[in-house]
């Protein structure tokens, strides 16, 4: 099982601990929610579970909880600018499918 990050996620993902001050990583998981059923969560976190899974990608600690890592296997994480938009991109090979407006996906 893994989680990684591109050159381009893990630089931004450092830029935002570092402003932050603090931190143990980033937290990566799932919540239900939208119309296809699932969507991405990510927030920093300040201390790691004894249940959470702790990956590293290039510097940046992914942390991920017993639930959440079952539907993100494999998953990597991008960040992608296009014109005036930027953000985390999610590339799952579990996702079977996304709504219209990508917010949520299903597995």
């Amino acid at each position: 099982m893994a989680i990684t990050m591109t050159a381009a996620a893990s630089q931004r993902a450092k830029s935002f601990l570092q402003q932050r001050g603090k931190g143990a990583g980033i937290r990566l998981g799932v919540k239900t929610t939208g119309c296809s059923g699932l969507a991405y969560v990510m927030e920093f976190v300040d201390q790691v579970e004894e249940t959470d899974t702790v990956f590293d990608a290039d510097g940046v600690r992914i942390i991920i909880d017993g639930k959440s890592l079952a539907y993100l296997d494999g998953t990597e994480v991008d960040f992608v600018k296009q014109g005036l938009n930027e953000g985390f991109e999610f590339k799952n090979p579990n996702a079977k499918g996304e709504c219209g407006c990508g917010e949520s996906f299903n597995v």
